[in-house]
């Protein structure tokens, strides 16, 4: 299911970019979406076109949202990027298990990966920045395997997540799947 060769190396957050519109993107980490960092998170995400959902995530309504990034939080590897106090965009990795709590070695599970990034930030060079610093934190926790769905139609995010060294590994009807091979 995944490539043979690896991929990397990758930016590990903190670090400060320029996008191609000239603003200054700061890349984080979030260690556990509390206080400001999930009241700023909520907020893009209550700004995020409905029409960019792709299955069902990010959840529309306030507290749905806010309920998602809670129950995510626990056990998954978040990274967004802020423009100024604006969240712009997070990428996150979920381990794709039953029994997260369980989970022993990090690098012996696989990941699913989501990416959003707020519309007016879009096809600036964000995404692409963001993915790879999710990947280079990823690297950095020991994570090796990660793997994502998208719409076969979304031609700009197939093209982002194959610049970053994600390659086709099947398709489901819709969906074509991914996966990359950390360094």
């Amino acid at each position: 299911m995944y490539p043979d060769g690896t991929s990397g190396p990758f930016p590990a957050p903190p670090t400060t970019d320029t996008d191609q519109s000239g603003r200054e993107i700061e890349y984080r980490v979030v260690e556990k979406f509390a206080g400001e960092a999930l009241e700023d998170t909520v907020e893009m995400y209550v700004e995020f076109d409905p029409t960019d959902r792709a299955q069902g995530i990010p959840p529309t309504g306030e507290e749905r949202i806010r309920n998602w990034l809670e129950a995510i939080a626990e056990s998954s590897v978040n990274v967004v990027a802020r423009h100024g106090e604006d969240v712009v965009g997070h990428a996150v990795l979920v381990p794709d298990v039953d029994d997260p709590a369980a989970v022993g070695d990090v690098g012996e599970i696989e990941w699913e990966l989501a990416i959003f990034v707020l519309q007016a930030y879009q096809e600036s060079g964000i995404g692409t920045q963001l993915l790879k610093h999710l990947l280079g934190h990823a690297d950095e926790l020991g994570i090796r395997h990660v793997w994502l769905t998208v719409e076969r139609w979304n031609t700009p995010a197939i093209a982002l997540y194959e610049r970053v060294g994600f390659e086709p590994t099947g398709t489901e009807s819709f969906e074509q799947e991914m996966g990359i091979l950390l360094e």
